[in-house]
């Protein structure tokens, strides 16, 4: 999970984000230096923690990777203002390396296929539209809950009536440095272990 902090951009504000929601509908309630962002049904959708420099040490400029020691930051500070709000979030990792153990043509879609993708400790089923996914291949998967560089968020979702779980990138769509302008996934070298996280 990541949480964003820019002092020179936005001030010395530390952003949680949770779940998308609808910026028109959403609420808050502040206690202290601690802002609930919620959707219409009440839910907490994300946080924003004001003056962050003063209850946090990790903070640098960008996206940060919430780690166990970090979260133990922030819920001493929800202790101290009496807020018992479940901060037991899904630290795993969500950029992993995958292993494409099988590629099927989708049924209703000549220019997809559909992957079973081993990510270590699971296998995904994951719906490609890339020309270049074959199986055997090792890949950078973005598994549900992975916030991409664009700012989208990975969800599990049904392309033509077949569920996909997670995401088989590109170089592009990982935001990394020249990156090809072809279509086309990132196919690893075979030297990278499989479930291992994939770190840009």
């Amino acid at each position: 999970m990541d949480v964003f902090y820019n002092l020179n951009g936005i001030g010395d504000v530390l952003i949680i984000p949770m779940e998308e929601g609808d910026r028109e509908k959403i609420k808050t309630d502040r206690n202290g230096d601690v802002v609930r962002i919620k959707d219409h049904s009440g839910k907490v959708i994300g946080y924003n923690i004001f003056h962050a420099s003063q209850h946090f040490t990790f903070l640098s400029t960008g996206k940060i990777t919430l780690t166990e020691e970090y979260l133990a930051e922030m819920k001493q500070l929800f202790r101290q203002l009496n807020l018992d709000d479940d901060l037991n979030f899904d630290l795993s990792p969500k950029f992993v390396i995958g292993y494409v153990e099988s590629k099927e043509q989708h049924e209703n879609a000549d220019k997809l296929s559909v992957c079973k993708v081993d990510v270590g400790n699971e296998t995904l089923q994951i719906v490609c539209g890339a020309p270049n996914v074959e199986a055997g291949q090792k890949v950078v998967v973005a598994k549900v809950g992975a916030m991409m560089p664009s700012g989208m968020k990975i969800k599990p979702t049904e392309l033509r009536g077949v569920s996909s779980n997670g995401m088989i990138c590109s170089q592009k769509e990982l935001g990394l440095p020249n990156a090809p302008k072809e279509k086309g996934i990132y196919v690893l070298e075979d030297n990278y272990q499989v479930g291992n996280e994939f770190v840009m």
